[in-house]
């Protein structure tokens, strides 16, 4: 029985949605979250593009977006997009030739805003490049980048004229017979974001892509955005996720999906459950941990981790995780395995001893399941 079932005030009700494709990615319906990002080099850069993109993809991103500023950045889309191993997004802004050059380059969708890229007759040729090469859209509304007419008319940026700016862009596709599409709308203010956020999924059934744009730096922007796409995620709304740091991508992988593992909305890797520390810890718990998260990226089936320092609420804890480590005194601790005490171990080798003990559950329930699956 699962936890859900026993405990009903952890269930997480996703609003309804209708499901679109990104590549071979499901978004919306009752598919998972799809976890974004973005890369950062010079498109034009192949090399370099390429190496961030299977970089985001080895840390788990189902999509990755890349700029198209230029036509340059068009003719090297196409082999990114070959040599990509998960969906490449096309960010266009403005120039509807992008567009195009981008859906024929291969991309799995573009994000763009049909009502800024010039005359009716410019965004039929753009939705027709998307219908005929089988490329979704991203409809990306940014509280920094609104239509004049809108903020003349709110005077400012604000949750109502971002969502009158997304419905005027749906309305655009929908005319023109073309349903494929997601859309967000994103501001870097946590209240304007979260809002707008929850006008828009009552007033559209399109998928959602979530995300608190320009949040920041690793800490701060992966607070905001914690706090911001945590409390959207948790009210169901939200298809598709990106967290906006100024960082590595590969960080913006992680957070979303830590973000995801929190609710218990997505599972991947390990989830390390540790204590701050405190006098009462028997081993230095910070750089136990430290060491573990950088020892075990490498695991990507879902299990749980505990690590604390003494053993106040050390055995508690290790009753509800995969493997577990509780300190206890005289250089040496305890090693629980599914929830029951097994063996002693010393501090002198715990590490190598925890991977070790998370390597073998890991290739355990990767058996399990291979062996459910062919069944």
């Amino acid at each position: 029985m699962s936890l859900n079932h026993v405990r009903p005030w952890r269930n997480i009700y996703r609003r309804t949605s209708r499901q679109i494709m990104v590549g071979n990615v499901p978004v919306g319906g009752d598919a998972p979250i799809a976890v974004q990002t973005m890369t950062n080099t010079l498109t034009t850069d192949v090399a370099a593009t390429v190496a961030q993109v299977q970089a985001a993809a080895e840390a788990g991103a189902d999509i990755v977006r890349v700029s198209v500023p230029d036509q340059a950045s068009s003719r090297a889309l196409r082999e990114i997009v070959r040599e990509s191993p998960v969906p490449i997004v096309a960010d266009i802004h403005f120039h509807y030739k992008r567009g195009i050059e981008a859906a024929e380059a291969g991309a799995a969708c573009l994000r763009i805003n049909p009502g800024n890229i010039g005359e009716p007759s410019r965004v039929r040729e753009v939705i027709k490049a998307a219908r005929d090469h089988d490329c979704s859209i991203r409809i990306g509304v940014n509280a920094g980048s609104l239509e004049k007419h809108l903020l003349e008319k709110y005077g400012e940026p604000c949750p109502d004229a971002m969502v009158e700016s997304g419905l005027e862009h749906i309305r655009i596709l929908q005319d023109n017979d073309f349903h494929a599409f997601k859309i967000s709308v994103k501001a870097s203010d946590v209240f304007m974001s979260a809002a707008a956020y929850q006008q828009l999924a009552e007033a559209t059934d399109a998928p959602i892509h979530l995300g608190i744009t320009e949040a920041g730096g690793l800490v701060s922007g992966t607070i905001k955005s914690a706090i911001g796409l945590g409390n959207l995620l948790w009210m169901g709304i939200g298809d598709t996720i990106r967290v906006s740091l100024s960082a590595d991508p590969v960080e913006e992988v992680k957070v979303g999906f830590e973000i995801l593992k929190s609710l218990g909305l997505r599972h991947r890797g390990v989830n390390i459950i540790s204590c701050p520390s405190c006098a009462r810890q028997g081993f230095d718990v910070i750089r136990t941990v430290e060491a573990l998260e950088k020892r075990l990226e490498h695991i990507k089936t879902p299990m749980s981790l505990s690590i604390i320092g003494c053993v106040v609420n050390g055995p508690g804890e290790a009753l509800m995780t995969d493997v577990g480590f509780t300190g206890g005194g005289a250089g040496a601790g305890m090693v629980y395995l599914a929830g029951k005490q097994s063996h002693k171990q010393t501090n002198e080798g715990m590490i190598d001893h925890i991977v070790e003990q998370v390597e073998r559950k890991a290739a355990e329930l990767e058996a399990t399941a291979a062996r459910e699956a062919a069944e």
